[in-house]
């Protein structure tokens, strides 16, 4: 019989073997603060106009270079179950405005650094959390007391530019003014009378070649692929859309023929031809000039669409078919029959266009019905063109904030230091210890501009000081740092339109807070033994046996 050897008293004897337990502030909550600070300070160097560049290899060894918070979170596959709870907070940014995802996890970081200090103290974590909602909601009160900029016409293009600039301005500084233009004129142009702005119509062809100056907004869809007949362009054209090949249809159920002679033979090749010649010839008595496939076209089919005169587009992805679909305004129809008027599409011209050496296919409609439009990216290498879209995607995902609620707070780190001034005076009118939690969220504050400052190599501690004088004056509230100036001064966010949305900071500071409280009240960490099967592979030339 097999000896049982007595486990050790506690939790080790509830769990399975291998399983892991840390508790207590020493284990659980200084390791988790520490991991988070960790995740924050890479971040943080990523933040503003002038921050780095981050080079990550995710998983399948693709490479990205980037300072966009949202894609280095998304493809560095963070593992601390702390860091993660950061990382969500961040994501949850990403969905609810698009933008501001760098902004969640600096601030988390520094609201818990603070904690650590406050924590060594004696202060306990239920004391801190109480102090950073206090200061989350006056936070939230005066918030909308420092709205400088409210945008009531978002279909004036100019209006628009003037606030989109600082957030494509934060992630391509020196491109901001050209790529505003393209991103204003793209959302203006397809934003619907009723109804609301669907960030999904506004699409990014990226083409290789030329640089950046050659981009262009065209208003419909743009393909990269080349046509599958003879016929290379159409105006005015009808469309019809198939989901379908467009080839012989296969019958449902199999049968047998069986043909005695040679006549019958032929008299049966020929009744195919002739029923796939009639259905063609029924799409193009319709009116129908260009027809869009989502499988392969037949042989026998293109020559009888080269014979009518149709041109012929296949597409692959069943998402570009319902987007063409919504763009020209045509029903996708699921086997190959003569449609009905109401179920084709228009667009004023469909062609065939080289960019560099690719070849495009160009949905251009240039009516104000226009409902889709694509922004076509020009550049010398798919990295850059890479982080120009995610710049563009910023833009447009602060377009679509702007058509719900169109106020702005001034950028530039005014807004923080405002905030953080009108916190530390309400701390001191506090009783208990929460005032000291309070006080330290002030000072998580000061870590924006700080930022700001040392990614554009300027002194952060002299900024801050320059920041907090200028704000304790009577007129100073939009006062920011300046990061174009040669020596380190402060400037007015909204006499150089440096506007942050209004919806970023108020998520930003809600998702923050709400990261932050919920690991500082974590204090055991318990961990299961890994599930079984089989180890991952190691890496080539790894001796790594544990």
């Amino acid at each position: 019989m097999a000896l049982s050897v007595p486990k050790a008293p506690g939790v080790a004897q509830m769990l399975k073997d291998g399983a892991r337990m840390y508790s207590g502030l020493e284990e659980a909550v200084y390791r988790n603060i520490t991991a988070c600070k960790e995740f924050s300070q890479t971040m943080r160097s990523a933040y503003g106009p002038n921050g780095m560049n981050k080079m990550i290899i995710n998983h399948i060894e693709k490479q990205f270079v980037t300072s966009d918070a949202g894609t280095i979170i998304r493809e560095l596959d963070v593992e601390h179950p702390a860091a993660k709870l950061i990382v969500m907070a961040s994501q949850m940014q990403d969905a609810e405005v698009g933008d501001g995802t760098n902004f969640v996890v600096v601030l988390a970081g520094a609201l818990l650094e603070s904690a650590e200090e406050l924590l060594r103290l004696g202060i306990t974590t239920a004391e801190i959390a109480d102090g950073y909602e206090k200061a989350l909601n006056k936070s939230l009160e005066i918030l909308p007391t420092l709205v400088c900029h409210k945008i009531e016409d978002y279909r004036n293009v100019d209006k628009v530019k003037e606030v989109i600039r600082s957030a494509i301005m934060s992630k391509q500084y020196g491109q901001e003014d050209f790529l505003t233009d393209l991103v204003s004129k793209a959302c203006v142009s397809i934003l619907p009378d009723e109804g609301t702005f669907n960030v999904d119509n506004i699409r990014i062809c990226k083409i290789l070649g030329s640089g950046l100056g050659a981009s262009e907004v065209v208003r419909g869809m743009v393909f990269k692929r080349f046509v599958e007949g003879d016929v290379t362009s159409a105006e005015k054209a009808k469309i019809v859309i198939f989901s379908c090949p467009v080839d012989i249809i296969q019958t449902e159920t199999k049968g047998t023929v069986l043909i005695k002679s040679a006549d019958e033979l032929l008299n049966f090749s020929s009744g195919e031809e002739s029923l796939l010649e009639n259905q063609i010839k029924a799409i193009a008595d319709t009116g129908v000039k260009v027809v869009v496939s989502g499988g392969k076209v037949g042989d026998m089919a293109l020559h009888f669409l080269n014979k009518y005169g149709l041109m012929a587009v296949r597409l692959n992805s069943k998402f570009d078919l319902r987007r063409l679909s919504r763009t020209v305004n045509a029903t996708v129809l699921p086997r190959i029959t003569t449609p009905s008027q109401e179920e084709l599409g228009y667009c004023d011209k469909v062609c065939i266009e080289e960019l560099g050496d690719t070849t495009i296919v160009a949905f251009r409609n240039e009516g104000k019905d226009s409902r889709v439009s694509t922004i076509v990216i020009r550049g010398a290498t798919d990295n850059f063109m890479d982080d120009i879209e995610r710049a563009m995607d910023d833009g447009v995902n602060n377009f679509k904030c702007l058509t719900r609620d169109g106020r702005y707070l001034p950028g530039a780190g005014a807004t923080e230091i405002e905030l953080a001034t009108q916190l530390a005076a309400y701390a001191d009118t506090l009783p208990g210890l929460d005032q000291y939690a309070v006080r330290k969220f002030a000072n998580a504050l000061e870590v924006f501009p700080k930022a700001l400052a040392e990614n554009s190599g300027s002194n952060g501690t002299d900024i801050v000081n320059q920041l907090y004088l200028a704000h304790n004056s009577e007129n100073g509230k939009n006062i920011g740092f300046d990061i174009e100036a040669e020596k380190a001064t402060t400037i007015d966010a909204v006499e150089a339109k440096l506007f942050d949305l209004y919806q970023a900071k108020f998520w930003g500071l809600k998702y923050a807070v709400g990261a932050a409280t919920t690991i500082l009240k974590v204090d055991q960490i318990i961990m299961a033994k890994r599930a079984g099967g089989p180890k991952p592979r190691q890496a080539a030339g790894s001796d790594d046996e544990s």
